[in-house]
């Protein structure tokens, strides 16, 4: 994401900036929210000063901090999907576990710097009623993608999903949930956990195989 934040002393006047872009705002968001704090909380003022803006130039890329933050959960969903779909094409390409990768390269981003993934996180949770809708709308577009790579991956074997959208529905809500406990433990129980919910993951998708078997006898 773009981003020429300005770096000033706690006593030093804030350089106010000509011109603003979306991606400066919304990063300068992401800068003042950590991993427990909704984005209902931050403020307008508090957004311009980090980006280093005169509060009114704030109106020039969004109505309100509603706007701002909607447009922040569809950057992170959007970046996080093509995120874990490169790792899923990485993986058959190196015949590697599909699901293991995903799973790795999930908890890699919520580590990572960006924050992206906590946004995902906290706001399905504590987010206001508009923006648990705008997370949704993006665990939906997850489950959408990953129901036609688990039809795509269980046909290159020779295999036939159970029910491949409650599949991916199933995947996505357990590895989200999952990630919700994660945030708040140490690093180091990340291989534990990975382990964990890639066992979970291998059993519902063994689990849909069985399931189409027992249904077409």
């Amino acid at each position: 994401m773009p981003s020429s934040l300005l770096t000033t002393t706690p006593d030093a006047p804030i350089a106010r900036k000509a011109a603003i872009s979306r991606d400066d705002l919304l990063a300068a968001t992401l800068k003042i929210i950590g991993p427990h704090r909704s984005l209902s909380t931050v403020s307008l003022r508090e957004v311009a000063r980090e980006a280093g803006i005169a509060p009114n130039s704030f109106y020039r890329q969004f109505r309100d901090m509603n706007e701002l933050s909607i447009a922040l959960i569809d950057l992170a969903g959007s970046s996080l999907r093509t995120i874990i779909g490169q790792a899923r094409e990485r993986a058959t390409s190196t015949e590697r576990s599909v699901i293991r990768v995903s799973v790795e390269t999930f908890m890699e981003q919520l580590r990572a710097d960006d924050k992206l993934l906590h946004v995902l996180l906290r706001e399905g949770a504590v987010g206001s009623d508009a923006f648990k809708h705008a997370v949704e709308r993006e665990l939906t577009y997850f489950e959408d993608e990953l129901r036609v790579d688990l039809i795509r991956l269980a046909a290159a074997s020779g295999a036939t999903l159970y029910e491949p959208a409650l599949v991916a529905r199933a995947i996505t809500r357990l590895v989200f949930a999952m990630g919700a406990i994660a945030i708040d433990q140490p690093p180091e129980r990340d291989p534990e956990l990975i382990e964990q919910i890639s066992q979970m993951l291998r059993m519902i998708i063994t689990g849909s195989h069985a399931l189409n078997r027992v249904g077409s006898t």
